[in-house]
C-alpha cells in the first residue's frame, strides 16, 4: 500500500469512523453519506500499487481508481468508503495498521467500524444494527445503552472486521456496528440508515438528514419488485 499525506487535520483526540465497501455496500454508503453531509476535508490518501480487479467496458477494459481517503471535521476522522477494498492479506493488514498509526498520532481513543450483517430474519423496513466491541467491559457499557449486541459467535472478515482486531491489539477501544440485510448483492440503504441512527446514539453527534437514503431504499425496492 502507498500512503500520501497532504496536510495536518485540525483535530484534537478525534474518534475515527473507518469502513470499506462490503456486502450490500453498507460500509461505503454510510461513509460516503457522512463525508457528504458533514463536508469533510481530505488530508491523507491510501492507494494500492496493483489493481485488485479490472472493469470490462464491453470489448475493452479500464483500471479502477482504487484509492481511499482519510477525511476530517470537528474532532472526527473518517476513513474508507468508495469502491472495493484490498484483496491480499498483506495489503489489508498494511491498511489496517495505517489506520492504527493515524489513530495513535492524533490520540484517538475510539475506532468505530460498520458493515452488513447477513440474516434470514424478516425485518420488513426496520433492520436492526448489531454491535460488537473489543472488550467485555465495553460490551457491558453498550448493553446499558439499550442497543442490540451480535446474537451469536461468528467470523467477521475483511477490513470492517479486521480493524477491530488491530484496535484491540493496540489497546484502542473498538466498536463494530453491523446492519441487518437479507440480500447482500443489493445496495442496502435501510441497513445504512439503521447504522447511522445507532452511531448518532453512541457518539452523541448528528450526521445529517437520512431522507435521501430513504428515497434510495424505496427506489431499490421498486426496481426489484417490478
Amino acid at each position: 500500500m502507498d500512503f500520501r499525506q497532504d496536510q495536518e487535520p485540525d483535530v484534537e483526540k478525534p474518534i475515527i469512523i473507518a469502513a470499506m465497501q462490503d456486502m450490500g455496500n453498507v460500509g461505503s454508503i454510510v461513509i460516503n453519506f457522512i463525508n457528504e453531509s458533514l463536508r469533510t476535508k481530505t488530508f491523507r490518501i491510501s492507494t494500492t500499487p496493483f489493481p485488485t480487479y479490472v472493469v470490462d467496458r464491453g470489448g475493452y477494459i479500464d483500471l479502477p481508481d482504487e484509492s481511499w481517503e482519510y477525511r476530517y471535521t470537528d474532532d472526527l476522522i473518517i476513513f474508507g468508503g468508495g469502491k472495493g477494498q484490498p484483496q491480499s492479506t498483506a495489503e489489508l493488514n498494511a491498511l489496517c495498521q495505517d489506520v492504527i498509526d493515524v489513530a495513535k498520532k492524533y490520540s484517538t481513543k475510539f475506532i468505530y467500524t460498520l458493515g452488513g450483517f447477513h440474516t434470514n430474519r424478516p425485518y420488513k423496513n426496520n433492520p436492526k444494527t448489531y454491535i460488537t466491541t473489543t472488550s467485555r467491559e465495553l460490551t457491558k457499557q453498550m448493553e446499558g445503552l439499550g442497543v442490540d449486541m451480535t446474537p451469536q459467535k461468528s467470523i467477521i472478515t475483511g477490513f470492517n472486521g479486521l480493524i477491530l482486531g488491530f484496535a484491540k491489539k493496540n489497546e484502542i477501544h473498538g466498536i463494530g456496528m453491523y446492519g441487518e440485510l437479507n440480500e447482500p448483492e443489493i445496495p442496502q440503504y435501510r441497513a445504512a440508515i439503521s447504522i447511522i441512527k445507532t452511531l448518532e446514539k453512541l457518539t452523541y453527534r448528528k450526521f445529517g438528514d437520512t431522507s435521501k437514503l430513504e428515497v434510495m431504499a424505496q427506489e431499490i425496492e421498486r426496481k426489484f419488485k417490478s
